[in-house]
């Protein structure tokens, strides 16, 4: 089979599930819903197994870009429909497809007895689809449709349970917030738009991707320096607001702990591997043109530490433990933002990989707790490492590789930030943002094993049952219908994290086959990063090695904050709120509780003050006087034209005889006029 077809395929497998579940499994067979997970499921294999032989021919040295077809030509633009592959499409293609797969096997035991089973996989396949075709696009139009479309998928998925009003604002808010940020790259693709006379006279495509790395190179470096000045600094602007809003960094980061109110594989699928991913891919993606727009690189590393930070600060206080690793995913994106800004693109999306496992991991076994415990308020778990102990294990081993503790994936890709960032202490940005990350570390190791300590420690504290009546003694709420059984998961949803936990361990290693000799420890060197820096078209970064004084120092933090949470949580079991409580540090814990206020802002000034008597009057007015005016004006035009005909066809033969002689008489007049004229 031709390559093309085999890389086409991998998209194309999703979607034919898609469309029978939705054409024909959904609407005649829903009884046999079983069918709907298991076509999903063996899509995703087919198509893991093609995107691992991908990328073993490209890092055997061969690369392919494909075009199918022109869709539409513009001017000096045009739109192809075709795919790009290099090492971050092959690298990308093996975590979406398999981090996906894995998910799809837990939901059978998940989602079983659902009634909306068959309509979940039908998003799923969706879902999975649009992020591929995403990965694989070889124009800035056809990445900027999937990149909608992975959008859509994500508010059908965070409002699956549409009938639950939480779940229904959940999903509006993800999808509104994430169109802001998509506003600010539609402009960026606007202004390539108004370029393309530029591209065409150096024989480029203002749309296409290779194209748009080329026009951003000065001409002091060989290129065209097309891109150059304010109009770069615009457009790579515009395309990180872009990936602010899918990666949910500063300000644009508040619909991600909302939107845990999707199914737990929901939320594995979009913190690891689609979603949230989608934002750092497109900055990497463009990220050739970013290292030539420096401005815009140090916003990039200062919103992504400032983040990394701020988001873990937010994990401290929280009790729902799906809420504390939706403010992990939204650190660690940070971490990855910041890596990015700062010129690690090796690092940034190394991280990207190692965290989509551990990430996974970490939620699917959220998810097993649930199925155990009724509930997601960590305040009524406790003591499930006795009737969980693999579960415990494995999240014990999410834990440890999301806090960065050797030898576990999380450490060799988070140190190589760390390590980037204190390259760069020397300038002010760099200095600033390897604070931000360092700290960062120490939050991080503290919220992750309270999450574990409160979870699998102390006494049993009675799950949802007490949840139920502590909500009916202070409130009319009734009861959920969820219930208490404690009990590990069954194999369909252990498997797929017993393989998440083995890749959470070896990941590293996997990535590093390559060794080079180390006094005492034996380092790896990673082939990934020579893999991705060599698939970079144009200027490739310095690659620093390994420091050991870097490793031992986070290791060293990391470790102090797993102390301090051991110290504080295993004694006596209470949040970190109510412990802070009792100390002058109330308002500060008051001020994480309430998310430093960034939803009261947007909810009570933005949306119910300004924003709406503002801005959304203004809008509205331009909307429907000067827009909707425009375009009734066009409309009325040939209309009251067609009226003034209609008055002069009236179909008389001596009405039409009457206006001959008139206007034969007016044209004699006429010339004798100018003839007159002519003689004098």
């Amino acid at each position: 089979m031709p390559v093309e077809s085999i890389v086409w395929s991998i998209f194309f497998l999703p979607v034919a599930v898609f469309i029978i579940i939705a054409l024909l499994i959904r609407p005649f067979f829903d009884r046999y819903s079983l069918i709907s997970g298991l076509l999903l499921i063996g899509a995703l294999l087919l198509s893991f197994c093609m995107s691992v032989w991908v990328l073993l021919k490209l890092a055997n040295g061969m690369e392919f870009n494909f075009t199918l077809y022109s869709w539409l030509d513009i001017g000096s633009a045009a739109i192809e429909i075709g795919i790009l592959l290099d090492p971050l499409t092959a690298i990308m293609l093996v975590v979406v497809t398999g981090v996906s797969l894995m998910v799809q096997i837990y939901s059978l035991g998940y989602m079983k007895g659902d009634p909306g089973f068959s309509r979940y996989f039908a998003y799923m396949s969706l879902f999975t689809a649009a992020m591929i075709g995403l990965v694989l696009s070889a124009n800035v139009i056809q990445l900027y449709a999937f990149w909608e479309l992975v959008g859509l998928a994500s508010y059908l998925l965070i409002g699956f349970w549409h009938d639950r009003p939480s779940a229904a604002a959940a999903a509006k808010k993800a999808f509104i917030i994430t169109r802001i940020g998509d506003v600010g790259f539609l402009i960026s693709i606007i202004l390539l738009f108004f370029h393309a006379d530029q591209f065409a006279s150096h024989g480029l495509n203002s749309f296409n991707i290779r194209d748009i790395w080329e026009a951003a190179q000065p001409v002091t470096q060989g290129g065209p320096g097309i891109l150059i000045g304010p109009w770069l600094i615009l457009i790579t602007l515009g395309i990180f607001a872009g990936a602010a809003g899918k990666s949910g960094q500063f300000p644009l980061h508040t619909w991600l702990p909302d939107a845990m109110e999707g199914p737990t594989p929901v939320s594995a699928l979009i913190h690891a591997a689609t979603m949230v991913a989608a934002g750092v891919f497109l900055v990497g993606r463009f990220f050739p043109v970013f290292q030539q727009a420096s401005h815009t690189m140090m916003v990039i590393a200062l919103i992504g530490g400032f983040t990394a930070i701020m988001a873990a600060t937010m994990g401290l206080v929280v009790n729902d433990i799906k809420r504390v690793m939706a403010y992990s995913t939204i650190s660690q994106l940070g971490y990855m933002m910041a890596a990015l800004g700062l010129g690690a693109y090796w690092a940034a999306l190394f991280h990207l990989v190692t965290h989509a496992f551990f990430k996974a991991l970490l939620f699917l076994c959220a998810g097993s707790v649930n199925h155990a415990s009724g509930t997601f308020n960590m305040l009524y778990m406790g003591g499930l490492r006795r009737e969980m102990p693999l579960t415990y294990v494995l999240t014990l081993v999410g834990g440890l590789s999301l806090v960065g503790i050797v030898p576990l994936a999380g450490f060799w890709s988070k140190d190589e930030i760390l390590l980037a960032a204190w390259i760069s202490k020397s300038n002010w940005v760099g200095a600033i943002t390897f604070v931000f990350l360092i700290l960062g570390v120490f939050v991080t190791a503290f919220y992750t094993f309270r999450m574990l300590f409160m979870t699998f420690h102390g006494r049993f504290r009675g799950g949802v049952e007490q949840e139920n009546q502590d909500l009916e003694k202070s409130s009319d709420i009734t009861s959920t219908g969820a219930h208490v059984h404690l009990a590990e998961s069954p194999w369909v949803m252990l498997s797929p994290m017993l393989l998440l936990g083995l890749l959470a361990v070896v990941a590293g290693f996997l990535f590093n086959p390559q060794w080079i000799s180390i006094p005492i420890l034996e380092i790896p060197k990673h082939w990934i990063t020579e893999f991705l820096v060599g698939g970079l078209a144009f200027q490739h970064p310095n690659i620093p090695e390994f420091n050991f004084v870097i490793a031992i120092m986070s290791t060293i933090i990391a470790v102090s904050g797993i102390v301090l949470a051991g110290l504080l949580y295993l004694r006596r079991q209470m949040t970190t709120a109510d412990r802070v409580a009792l100390t002058p540090l109330n308002q500060l814990a008051n001020i994480l509780s309430q998310k430093y206020y960034v939803d009261h802002l947007y909810e009570q000034l933005i949306v119910r003050r300004w924003f709406y008597r503002g801005l959304v009057t203004v809008t509205d007015w331009l909307d429907r006087v000067v827009i909707d005016g425009i375009v009734d004006l066009i409309g009325n035009l040939p209309r009251g034209l067609g009226r003034v005909v209609i008055v002069i066809q009236t179909g008389q033969v001596q009405f039409y005889g009457v206006f001959v002689i008139l206007g034969t008489l007016v044209i004699l007049a006429m010339y004798l006029i100018l003839a007159t004229g002519i003689g004098s």
